[in-house]
């Protein structure tokens, strides 16, 4: 590298790159053959470079040219993110490397650190370029996409940018061809002069050259085909006459109109050159694309007299051109639009609503039911055909022109076109519901998917494209918090929600921070002997302003926003930290233990073991004096990785205890699978333990347990009744306000010391 940089260097506007290899004599001919030195920025070329910094969701993009004495760039997109010498640098290394160079962030990347900590991170942070290499591998240029902010590209956006600069190439190698064309054209006219229309006459020209070529007589009208224009048709040398309408006839209808057009623009001189790329029928019924190019020739009078021209098949460029389009605008697994045309449609119907005339439309925003499931336990190619097959089921619910969409994931959405009643958006909705109830069979295996599915209608004209997919979006999640399958229109009060909801999460996080929380325990009582054998350890947020907050109000929040892990964490070492203290001042036989809750997205940590292992180890509590209460609801969702995960947990020692057992539907078909120790009766029936249905129930509960050897704990427990009724049960452990409601550790020790040293047993004797 320091060789490169003592050698002549070749300046790039602001910018200095090192000579380009060996191989600059061949690198030379192959800009003059592309003719780059006269490349200037058309609208091909404009669009492609927006579409690139659409595509990889890239504020910036900037399409470069390497000149024999310069890089220049000739297209740019979007928003400057940087002085030039800071872009410049990263295209000259990106051109220098010859291949597709991506910086996910120029503060850490080597080559770049040290002019980007320069900048002071204000300026390009992250680049990606896509070279623009011939067919023989000499690059002529690079399609650059950068950013101020560190970020990575998606597999589709990688793919996407390099298709473009395909694309591109692609243009560049059919303008090659047309510059060519001219040049062999101009040379060719001389002998148009000279030579007798005939048969004989093409052949001569046709010399080295594979294009088709024709000539037209004005003045007889006649006009010659050579052997190869018949040739790209399937026809034979002598199945032609020497008529216009030979060429004409087989043009397609819906082109005709426009080839006569340009023909005659060059014919009054209004165009210097007669160029058209139109589709011709061949032999067989099938058309092809034909670029079709012509000069006009002139007497000494200037009196045009003959037109002269060649025929190219570009069926194969135009075929290239419109699958990259279809890829940068539509999902590479179910063939369905993507986000970018998605939105490109949302914005188009906004701008009718504009233009009034009582236009109105919808969206739906969807996401399927537990797809991470089905993606988890059957593997991701099932996964991937229950894609495809729920797109297909989606696109047979739309009217003529709605569109569906899959922006990514398990997401989908719809634009509903002529909505003109809530109604309308509610009977798609149940459409869809009704159309995925139905089982997928994937290669063998019966699957049940639903929908979770937010509708927003357009309200006023006033509406962004991405505010009305968001408010789309924010339903969709109020649907899903009503349960599988459901589907709900937004309204303004979840923006409010919303907010109170973001509010929430930034008080979480403050609260992590300024130890705002606090451990409340609340005793389980042995109803053999009266005494406290555990606790549960409850977390309680007591906000310096708004005081006690509910965990029923904090709690979902921070399982969604993943604070629920460290706030978990916090918790599992302070309860540890807190019994061991209990056992040193208490000690009994059994020690008395502590339950804590584990939530979902605690269970799913890959060093959840690790981290357990060292708080034991930190703390010092036996492992056999800790239990761990877990929900179905935290295993249900994937119920193989975590009964793999609870086995490693109770290898440790640790007991395992499943809360609020008999709520689920699949409790007991799941049961054995668990290493379970002890099962908790949900209060919901112990409350109504006088009711005939909850008593059997009950029962049934402590005699499964039995049976599996387990222990039980029954919750919620708040009346005398209830104690007598679940000791005559041989219920063995209860919890309960009857008992105590839950108490930070001062309170706790007061108690635990009162019934240490007097016995509840006793006193309940005396009271009796």
């Amino acid at each position: 590298m320091e060789q490169l940089l003592s050698a002549e260097l070749i300046r790039v506007d602001s910018a200095i790159i090192p000579p380009p290899p060996k191989d600059d004599a061949q690198r030379l001919d192959a800009l003059v053959r592309y003719q780059i030195h006269s490349l200037e920025s058309d609208g091909f070329l404009n669009d492609f470079t927006q579409l690139a910094a659409e595509v990889c969701g890239a504020p910036a993009a900037v399409l470069s040219v390497t000149k024999p004495d310069r890089i220049e760039h000739i297209s740019r997109a979007g928003t400057g993110v940087a002085e030039t010498a800071s872009e410049d640098s990263f295209i000259s290394r990106a051109i220098l490397e010859r291949g597709r160079l991506v910086v996910s962030d120029a503060l850490t990347d080597p080559s770049f650190k040290r002019s980007a900590s320069q900048s002071g991170g204000n300026g390009i942070r992250f680049y990606a370029g896509a070279p623009l290499s011939t067919p023989d591998g000499f690059l002529v240029g690079v399609l650059s996409v950068m950013d101020d902010k560190p970020r990575q590209l998606s597999e589709a956006q990688s793919r996407s940018l390099g298709s473009l600069a395909q694309a591109i190439m692609s243009r560049l190698e059919l303008r090659r061809k047309t510059l060519e064309l001219d040049q062999a054209m101009s040379e060719r006219e001389k002998a148009f002069e000279s030579l007798n229309a005939s048969e004989e006459r093409c052949a001569m020209l046709l010399r080295g050259a594979s294009d088709g070529l024709w000539e037209w007589d004005l003045e007889t009208n006649e006009m010659h085909f050579c052997v190869g224009w018949k040739a790209m048709l399937g026809l034979g040398a002598s199945d032609l006459n020497h008529t216009p309408d030979e060429w004409f006839k087989r043009v397609h209808p819906d082109d005709i109109e426009r080839v006569q057009s340009e023909i005659m623009s060059h014919l009054l001189g209004l165009t210097p050159q007669f160029q058209s790329e139109h589709r011709v029928r061949r032999q067989d019924g099938s058309y092809r694309w034909m670029l079709s190019r012509g000069l006009a020739v002139m007497d000494s009078n200037r009196h045009v007299y003959r037109m002269t021209g060649s025929l190219t098949d570009v069926t194969d460029q135009k075929q290239a051109e419109k699958k990259l389009l279809h890829n940068a605008f539509h999902d590479a697994l179910t063939g369905l639009p993507n986000r970018v045309l998605f939105m490109e449609r949302l914005t188009h119907a906004l701008t009718k609503v504009k233009e009034g005339a009582g236009y109105t439309f919808g969206v739906l925003f969807l996401d399927l039911d537990r797809f991470k499931v089905v993606n988890d336990s059957l593997g991701h190619q099932i996964g991937d055909q229950l894609l495809i097959a729920t797109a297909r089921r989606l696109e047979s619910c739309l009217r003529p022109g709605d569109i569906v969409a899959r922006l990514g994931g398990d997401e989908f959405a719809i634009i509903l076109e002529h909505v003109k009643h809530v109604t309308d958006a509610v009977q798609a909705a149940e459409r869809i519901r009704e159309r995925l109830a139905s089982p997928f069979n994937l290669s063998g295996h019966e699957v049940f998917i639903s929908a979770s599915i937010g509708i927003a209608l357009n309200q006023t004209a006033s509406e962004q494209p991405d505010e009305l997919l968001r408010n789309a979006d924010t339903a969709m999640y109020r649907a899903k918090d009503q349960g599988r399958g459901c589907f709900e229109l937004f309204d303004k009060g979840m923006h409010v929600r919303n907010a109170a909801l973001s509010q929430l999460e930034t008080g979480l996080r403050r609260a992590l921070a300024h130890d705002e929380f606090r451990v409340h325990y609340q005793p389980i009582i042995s109803l053999e002997t009266w005494r406290i054998s555990g606790f549960e350890a409850l977390v309680r947020w007591e906000h310096p302003e708004h005081g006690y907050v509910s965990p029923l109000k904090f709690i979902p929040v921070a399982e969604e926003t993943g604070l629920i892990i460290q706030l978990g964490e916090w918790v599992l070492r302070e309860a540890c930290q807190q019994l061991r203290l209990w056992q040193e001042q208490f000690p009994s036989d059994p020690p008395l233990s502590m339950s804590v809750n584990l939530s979902g997205k605690q269970l799913s940590q890959p060093d959840l073991i690790d981290r357990i292992s060292q708080i034991l180890s930190e703390t010092g509590i036996e492992a056999s004096t800790l239990k761990i209460e877990i929900t179905e609801s935290a295993i249900i969702e994937n119920i193989d990785d975590a009964a793999m995960t609870l086995r490693r947990i109770k290898a440790l020692g640790i007991r395992l205890s499943l809360d609020d057992f008999g709520t689920g539907y699949s409790s007991l078909s799941y049961l054995h699978r668990f290493p379970i120790d002890t099962l908790k009766i949900d209060r919901s029936f112990v409350s109504r333990i006088n009711l005939p249905k909850n008593t059997e129930i009950v029962k049934t509960i402590l005699a499964l347990a039995g049976n599996l050897g387990m222990d039980v704990v029954a919750e919620g427990v708040e009346t005398r009744e209830q104690i007598l009724q679940l000791t005559g049960m041989n219920c063995e452990y209860v919890q309960g306000y009857l008992l105590s409601k839950p108490i930070d550790g001062r309170a706790m020790r007061e108690l635990i010391s009162e019934i240490y040293h007097k016995g509840l047993g006793q006193q309940q004797a005396g009271a009796a």
